[in-house]
């Protein structure tokens, strides 16, 4: 499970506990209050992740609140809003991802103890901070930028304990070659899905034939609804079919890198939507399969016998997506062509980390996005081992470690300034921690 739901989930979870026993005001910060359960469940997840009691930072995750407190009091003070539509399309956001993980809408009541509506209720005072404290934080800092100058002058004021090593990077290109999906099979599936669409236009429940049909487990036990999303949260071909719908209106059938869809508007808000869907899965045969793999294997011969280059083979013979670009893998956490090793997947770090640069790897069978096997190859194109930042080869990396730095003393600043004209008030125990920040006067 994804770790910043999990701990949402906790949060929530150890925030009701906590609010039904012992719950009290253990700050005011302007018109914001902590409370007894927002410590307690903040530390509760930081000892769920193995850790031991540690006062200090019991102390620490105090000062992060008053921090974030602060942020929101302004925020309200400078009329920064966040509407009501982004709220609700968080909340139902977070709720599929809950149903998901946990089976059905009724299992993550049990799992909480309490009623969606309760549920949405909870989430929608912590979304609305979290989105609150969000753009204060941005409204101060988004204007912030460092010339060169002013990223060598940080990179000489760093000790050498200071200085950030690097890890090892590589850059990695791959040929993919697909099990082919027949012409006869792809009509099929069209045919298919033109007769649902058709149905339900004679009367017949989407969110029945979702149930029945779909191949998306996730959306599925949901009537293929997804929830609200943003522009640019979805696959394009999806996005583009999904905006031109009016309400209650039903796709052509869309094909995208998971396979085959109808899509039916729910409600539209702006620049969101959300939509339910039906999908359906191309399978791949065993005969396609063989046949890929045949295709690789003569392609993997064809770059060993140096009849044709690695680059060539991506532009003749690659599947990828990424093939214009000479089948580069991109990292999706950066959209930089360089991965850190513990950043790629187990079954491709342990290939890649036994190339040189400029070997061929193997032929390999993989699991495609449409969750389809295909065949690929590797090579390896560059590797930067681990070593210590430097202005040459890591600029990008030590100018937003200046800018990071110049954004936490703007902060620093502003919070001086902040807490010097806020009324605070601080409970005995907080007290008791030494705070870096002077938050009482």
């Amino acid at each position: 499970m994804n770790k910043i739901y999990y701990f949402l989930i906790l949060a929530l979870f150890s925030c009701s506990l906590w609010a039904q026993s012992v719950d009290k005001i253990e700050a005011v910060i302007g018109d914001e209050i902590i409370l007894t359960s927002e410590i307690e469940s903040q530390y509760l997840q930081y000892l769920s992740q193995g850790n031991i009691q540690s006062a200090e930072i019991r102390c620490q995750i105090i000062e992060d609140l008053l921090f974030q407190k602060l942020m929101i009091n302004q925020a309200r003070l400078d009329s920064l809003i966040v509407s009501d539509e982004e709220i609700e399309a968080e909340i139902s956001k977070r709720l599929s991802y809950f149903e998901s993980q946990l089976g059905s809408a009724k299992k993550v009541e049990d799992y909480f103890g309490k009623s969606i509506d309760k549920i949405e209720l909870e989430l929608t005072k912590v979304i609305e901070d979290q989105f609150l404290a969000q753009r204060m934080q941005t409204q101060l800092t988004s204007a912030i930028k460092v010339t060169p100058a002013e990223v060598k002058d940080t990179y000489s004021l760093l000790s050498d304990a200071e200085i950030p090593t690097m890890p090892t990077q590589v850059e990695v290109a791959q040929i993919v070659v697909k099990p082919e999906i027949t012409t006869e099979q792809k009509d099929k599936i069209r045919a298919k899905l033109n007769s649902f669409r058709d149905r339900v236009y004679a009367g017949e429940d989407f969110k029945m034939l979702a149930t029945l049909y779909s191949d998306d487990p996730g959306s599925a036990t949901r009537g293929g609804e997804l929830g609200f999303v943003n522009r640019g949260d979805l696959v394009p071909e999806f996005e583009r079919a999904a905006f031109r719908l009016k309400e209650g209106e039903i796709s052509e059938v869309v094909e995208s890198q998971f396979g085959y869809h109808i899509v039916q508007l729910i409600e539209r808000r702006g620049e969101q939507i959300n939509v339910r869907h039906i999908l359906i899965k191309a399978k791949v045969n065993a005969t396609a399969l063989h046949a890929a793999k045949q295709k690789m294997d003569n392609i993997a011969k064809e770059i060993n016998e140096g009849t044709i280059t690695f680059d060539e083979a991506v532009s003749k013979y690659s599947d990828d997506e990424n093939k214009a670009n000479g089948g580069l893998l991109l990292n999706p956490n950066t959209m930089s062509t360089l991965h850190t090793l513990d950043d790629m997947a187990s079954a491709l770090r342990v290939v890649v980390d036994k190339l040189a640069e400029g070997d061929v790897s193997s032929p390999a069978v993989i699991q495609m996005k449409d969750e389809n096997k295909a065949y690929r190859i590797l090579r390896l194109n560059k590797r930067k081992e681990e070593h210590k930042a430097n202005l040459v080869d890591d600029f990008a990396k030590i100018k937003e470690y200046s800018i990071n730095t110049k954004k936490q003393e703007a902060l620093k600043n502003w919070m001086a300034k902040t807490i010097a004209k806020t009324y605070i008030k601080l409970s005995d125990s907080i007290s008791q921690c030494e705070l870096t920040n002077k938050w009482t006067k």
